[in-house]
């Protein structure tokens, strides 16, 4: 679950991370009052979305009055930000960051995460801040660093390595180790799954500052974590997201066609990588999981059924724990509600197998059955062709 700037900050700064001085704001005069409690000749406001790249798309606007204040905030409420991570329809921003100007000496890169492999804690860093870390990666990986964490603490050999990959100075060292430290305090103690400061940086003054904070939590603690997950941001998730998971499905939108419902992840990872095969685009990842209900299920055919960009639908269910009757129920109550607007393609191996297709065959459907995935793959995409091409 990802949390605003603002409140990771505020997080922050309960951890003794050094953080700028600012204020969350809902409206103009907000904006304004926080900019005159700040004091000062420079303010930076920020658009609050859960997204990168806010500066390129102008979303963080630097001013030097209170006049320029109140004209950013105007122009930011309510405006939509288009950048790398929302995908063309952006995302419409609700809420400001008032934060006081720092004047600035060095950018850095510095994040958390875990490392699945070593099963650690891992600091990723880089001297070049700022930027999008993934193109540094790609153009030049020497400047990339990662230190997986040996112990519950930052040891000093395993800060200074850090600090000397970021080129800081041995006066820095100390409290770099400490900075190091409670941050990877915080990412233990809040069941972190990315922490990302983007930049950290030096100011002219010699202090060592999260200018930006991105922190993502991770959902399976949110049973733990009352107080973080309390700061969930409904306008910032996608609705058919937050629906399904009352029903105990995995679901994430995408950007594809082909509506998937799937039972496991592997096998649902493994159904859209052969729907790309075939020339097709997955427009969900789905996963029912093992203790599936048939409302879950309906649910499910619903979320589907409805949404516009999904030409064709497949279902690829290896009855296991899932019973493939329990599909078949499923699709039959989703019809009673919303309409099967598209062709739907099944495989259905498994447990009650034979059941399962013969309440789908009676009730009349227009079910296209397959064999194998790869049969069930090709007719999704045909399908969803034939769709497009009568659209036209």
């Amino acid at each position: 679950m990802n949390i605003h700037e603002y409140q990771a900050k505020a997080i922050m700064a309960d951890y003794g991370i050094p953080v700028p001085r600012g204020a969350a704001a809902f409206t103009v005069e907000e904006a304004l009052a926080a900019a005159g409690s700040l004091g000062g000749a420079l303010w930076v406001v920020k658009a609050q979305i859960h997204a990168g790249g806010r500066g390129k798309a102008g979303g963080v606007r630097l001013c030097h009055s209170l006049q320029e204040v109140e004209a950013a905030a105007h122009a930011l409420l309510g405006a939509t930000l288009v950048t790398k991570q929302t995908g063309p329809a952006g995302k419409r921003v609700r809420r400001l960051y008032i934060e006081e100007g720092l004047p600035i000496a060095k950018e850095f890169y510095l994040s958390l995460l875990v490392d699945r492999e070593q099963e650690r804690i891992a600091f990723v860093a880089s001297p070049a801040g700022g930027m999008d870390i993934e193109q540094v990666a790609a153009d030049t990986p020497a400047q990339i660093l990662t230190v997986a964490i040996a112990g519950d603490t930052v040891s000093q050999a395993e800060s200074e390595q850090m600090a000397a990959h970021l080129g800081l100075d041995a006066d820095l060292q100390a409290a770099f180790h400490t900075l190091a430290n409670n941050l990877h305090r915080m990412f233990r103690e809040k069941d972190g799954a990315l922490l990302e400061l983007n930049p950290l940086i030096l100011t002219t003054e010699g202090a060592l500052v999260a200018l930006d904070a991105k922190f993502v939590v991770d959902d399976n603690a949110l049973y733990r974590q009352p107080a973080l997950a309390a700061l969930r941001d409904p306008d910032e998730e996608d609705g058919r997201e937050i629906e399904a998971a009352q029903f105990g499905l995995n679901y994430i939108a995408l950007d594809g066609s082909i509506g998937c419902m799937v039972n496991g992840a592997g096998l649902a990872m493994a159904t859209m990588d052969i729907i790309q095969l075939k020339g097709g685009k997955p427009a969900n990842f789905l996963d029912v999981g093992g203790g599936v209900t048939v409302e879950a299920v309906t649910e499910a055919f619903r979320l589907l059924f409805a949404d516009a960009h999904v030409q064709a639908v497949l279902v690829n269910i290896f009855g296991g724990i899932v019973r493939c009757d329990i599909i078949a129920n499923g699709l039959l109550e989703a019809v009673k509600q919303t309409p099967m607007r598209v062709p739907v393609v099944m495989r259905l191996v498994g447990t009650n197998e034979a059941e399962g297709q013969r309440l789908v065959k009676e009730a009349g459907l227009d079910v296209r059955w397959a064999d194998d995935l790869d049969q069930a793959a090709e007719l999704a995409v045909a399908a969803a062709d034939n769709m497009k091409e009568a659209q036209a």
